[in-house]
């Protein structure tokens, strides 16, 4: 008896989309994998005819389809955040093959809410948009030509998906775990640490963007939990205080 895929955790992230007609052929793509929930960040024509033209069935999905204009406002309730990228990004998160990363994301699937992100069909994901990612993938696709259509793009990521979903069918029961932190809040922290480090001068020494990068690429290295980010957020309030006690 094969048991029920869970697809509730997932969601598709598009940003920025430009043309109407992708966001209905995305809504299609991910109906027919078994996928239901798409967030749409500042896309520059939604709703529209050739969204609902494109998406040939999927109506329901477009009909329930978040839009946002941001892209914390996106992720704000994630606890994994995956970008999906063709090439590696100087500074940036683990950059690796949709295929390894869907092995991983059955056990991943039970205890966190995991955001699926595509970028603008032209330019794809921005840096801005890619600071916020814990993982990049991509697809092994021709090194000559690697373009594909960003619904055939999300069709391939949802199908390997699907395919590790249901591999076998065992319900794995993980251990308990305190609770995970959301994007919003862990984003919360780097806004507060910025801050401070702004503060006490420590920025203007060095590049601060630059560092920003690279202490977000060293905090997403591991999941934090929400216990842990309000430890680090009290230490970051204190030394605050000292520094407006001593002025």
């Amino acid at each position: 008896m094969s048991t029920k895929i869970n697809y509730d955790p997932f969601k598709i992230v598009l940003c920025r989309t430009s043309h109407p007609g992708n966001i209905g052929s995305t809504a299609r793509a991910i109906k027919t994998m078994g996928f239901e929930h798409l967030t749409l960040v500042n896309p520059k024509q939604f709703p529209h005819p050739d969204a609902g033209a494109l998406a040939a069935g999927a109506e329901d999905i477009l009909a329930n389809a978040t839009i946002v204009n941001s892209i914390e406002d996106a992720l704000k309730d994630s606890h994994l955040i995956i970008g999906f990228t063709a090439r590696q990004r100087e500074l940036s998160q683990p950059h690796q093959n949709i295929r390894e990363i869907a092995k991983g994301l059955k056990s991943e699937s039970h205890s966190k809410k995991i955001a699926l992100l595509f970028g603008n069909e032209t330019n794809g994901l921005s840096n801005d948009e890619i600071k916020h990612c814990h993982v990049l993938g991509y697809i092994n696709s021709n090194e000559n030509y690697s373009s594909l259509n960003l619904a055939q793009a999300v069709q391939i990521i949802c199908y390997e998906l699907r395919m590790n979903l249901s591999e076998d069918n065992q319900i794995i029961q993980p251990p308990k775990k305190n609770e995970l932190v959301t994007h919003e809040i862990q984003n919360g922290f780097y806004i507060h640490l910025e801050k401070l480090l702004t503060e006490i001068g420590f920025l203007k020494k060095i590049q601060g963007e630059r560092l920003m990068q690279r202490l977000r690429l060293l905090f997403n290295r591991t999941t934090m939990e929400k216990d842990e980010v309000n430890i680090l957020r009290g230490i970051l309030t204190e030394i605050q205080k000292k520094i407006k006690d001593k002025t």
